[in-house]
């Protein structure tokens, strides 16, 4: 049970304070977080955290806490997806999460809080149902607001949804195309050590379905090779015991865009592109050599290619250039390559030296190297959908599939 929900500025400026349960919880213990965050910023702080009175569960979304306390024990990751979805919902509603949205529509997120949790436990959280409930906001509703001199949103009747058995689909779907199309998005995270060793290679994935179906349709998404996935999640949509049986998605999916399900593919054996990167230091200099190429070819093109790089500490200068594409020296002392896409005729390379400051002659701490990528037209796990079935509609859809992939934690160690 949670009993009070939080959402702070980077700058730990309490921005929205919403009690859940008669239970008051005081706001003092936002700054106990802080200092606990601050004591903690050279690494990732715990998404669950002790305090001496409370247990304090976090999620991290485009410069806002989400926070929420609790005294009583409760599954920690109950607590995380209810404040996922509030992040999603409150990204849906206003677009871009950030301190000035969240200000300028606090009666929104309050009364969107309102409908998500009664007396602590979560109960309306899809957003079809919100929507009906509270008016998302544009500028009549303000303007209207500004002259009545009333806030409320709230809408006047019960949503139909809540009393359907598939509350994520509204009963009436309006302007449906007859058209659904499925994507497969995966990060692939990998870590290469200095010796150019692949020590981890894994994808993680997600199944992105837009659906604009008339009526109550029926869906069922098979495979090629389900087995080598793991970890999935799914969509309240999505029935399990045809998954647990045969690897069937079967569901009756949300109007519009909706994550169907997420998952991981382990112990990938190759990268897409190398990076090789070379450093050496004596005499107060270092230096730098680092090529790139394609190592195992997609069969789509690579684009949007950057390798960046932290110089170390104690750097006085820095001369870098490369053979292609782009170099950029930001004010955090982050060196940024951007090559974009590999030519044919010549591997990109970047060369140059770092003057160590006076009294250094070798470097002593080596950087971590950061390649991001993209990928369309192709998922890098192998994943591939076999097939697509929709029932209850009164005509054949149009029926579209895409994938790709872009690198998540890429990094190579020198």
């Amino acid at each position: 049970m949670l009993q009070c929900v939080f959402l702070l500025s980077d700058s730990g400026e309490v921005m929205v304070e919403k009690q859940m349960t008669a239970h008051r919880v005081d706001r003092a213990i936002c700054g106990w977080f802080w200092e606990y965050v601050l004591a903690h910023a050279a690494g990732d702080p715990s998404k669950v955290v002790v305090s001496p009175t409370h247990y304090l569960f976090r999620v991290y979304r485009s410069g806002v806490t989400f926070l929420a306390c609790t005294q009583v024990e409760m599954p920690p990751l109950m607590a995380i997806e209810f404040l996922s979805r509030v992040a999603d919902v409150l990204t849906d509603y206003l677009g871009d999460i950030n301190e000035d949205t969240i200000k300028d529509n606090f009666v929104i997120v309050y009364q969107i809080l309102d409908e998500m949790m009664d007396n602590g436990f979560p109960l309306t959280t899809e957003p079809n149902i919100l929507k009906e409930l509270v008016a998302q906001p544009n500028m009549v509703s303000k303007m209207l607001n500004v002259m009545t001199g009333k806030s409320s949103t709230i809408g006047s009747k019960l949503p139909d949804a809540t009393a359907s058995f598939v509350p994520w689909r509204t009963t009436i779907v309006k302007d449906a195309s007859n058209e659904v199309y499925v994507n497969i998005v995966e990060e692939l995270d990998a870590c290469v050590n200095r010796e150019g060793v692949l020590v981890k290679c894994e994808a993680c994935g997600e199944i992105e379905v837009n659906s604009s179906l008339p009526g109550l349709p029926e869906l069922t998404l098979s495979f090629a090779n389900p087995t080598i996935i793991n970890d999935v999640r799914f969509h309240p949509c999505v029935r399990f015991r045809p998954w647990e049986s045969n690897q069937i998605l079967s569901f009756v999916p949300p109007d519009g865009q909706f994550k169907l399900m997420s998952y991981r593919v382990k112990k990938l054996k190759t990268t897409p592109i190398y990076v090789k990167p070379q450093l050496s230091s004596d005499s107060g200099n270092c230096r730098v050599h680092v090529m790139v190429g394609i190592r195992n070819d997609p069969g789509k093109p690579i684009d949007s290619i950057i390798v960046q790089f932290q110089l170390p500490p104690l750097i006085a200068s820095a001369d870098l250039t490369a053979n292609h594409g782009t170099v950029d020296i930001l004010a955090d002392q982050t060196c940024v390559w951007t090559i974009g896409h590999i030519p044919k005729d010549k591997a990109p390379s970047l060369s140059g030296n770092l003057r160590l400051e006076e009294g250094l002659a070798h470097l002593h701490a080596f950087p971590i190297f950061q390649v991001k990528f993209r990928i369309m037209g192709a998922a890098l796990s192998g994943l591939q959908i076999d097939k697509l079935d929709v029932k209850n509609t009164p005509s054949a859809p149009y029926k579209g599939f895409r994938a790709q992939t872009q690198a998540g934690r890429y990094e190579v160690r020198s």
